[in-house]
């Protein structure tokens, strides 16, 4: 969705209803109609849910995502984001982002997957993917495509 859609994500998921367990969890976290990526990502394992369900859930609440723990966005006013591209990219890491890609990207999933294996911070393999001009899709929530 793009920033003039901002409370309407609902209509991206017209056959979709509430959970109110989900949503129960969503208010309880949420400030000023926003949830960091963290807390939905907590609320989706406290409830053995999939981020997606979650994300789907936030979306027909009107909610919007902040904080992307890949720093890709919800850092404040005017799109800012808190991921800069790395000075260096170790090879065995370049190896590992080309391996996880699909076409020209890397999912969010995979992303996280990477850093989990290699020990890094998500943050570190977002900034690895920016100084390798590769782009991060699928949303684990939903955020973005």
């Amino acid at each position: 969705m793009t920033h003039e859609d901002a409370g309407h994500y609902a209509a991206k998921h017209p056959e979709e209803k509430i959970d109110p367990a989900i949503a129960d969890a969503i208010a309880a976290k949420e400030k000023e109609g926003r949830i960091t990526c963290a807390a939905a990502h907590a609320i989706a394992k406290k409830l053995n849910r999939s981020p997606q369900v979650v994300g789907i859930n936030i979306d027909l609440l009107e909610k919007r995502i902040r904080r992307c723990q890949l720093g890709l966005f919800g850092y404040g006013v005017k799109k800012k984001r808190a991921v800069k591209p790395a000075v260096i990219v170790s090879e065995p890491l370049q190896a590992a982002i080309r391996k996880a890609m699909v076409g020209d990207r890397i999912t969010c999933a995979a992303a996280w997957n990477l850093a989990k294996e290699m020990g890094l911070t998500k943050l570190e393999v977002s900034s690895a993917c920016e100084a390798m001009e590769i782009k991060v899709s699928t949303c684990q929530l939903g955020a973005f495509k």
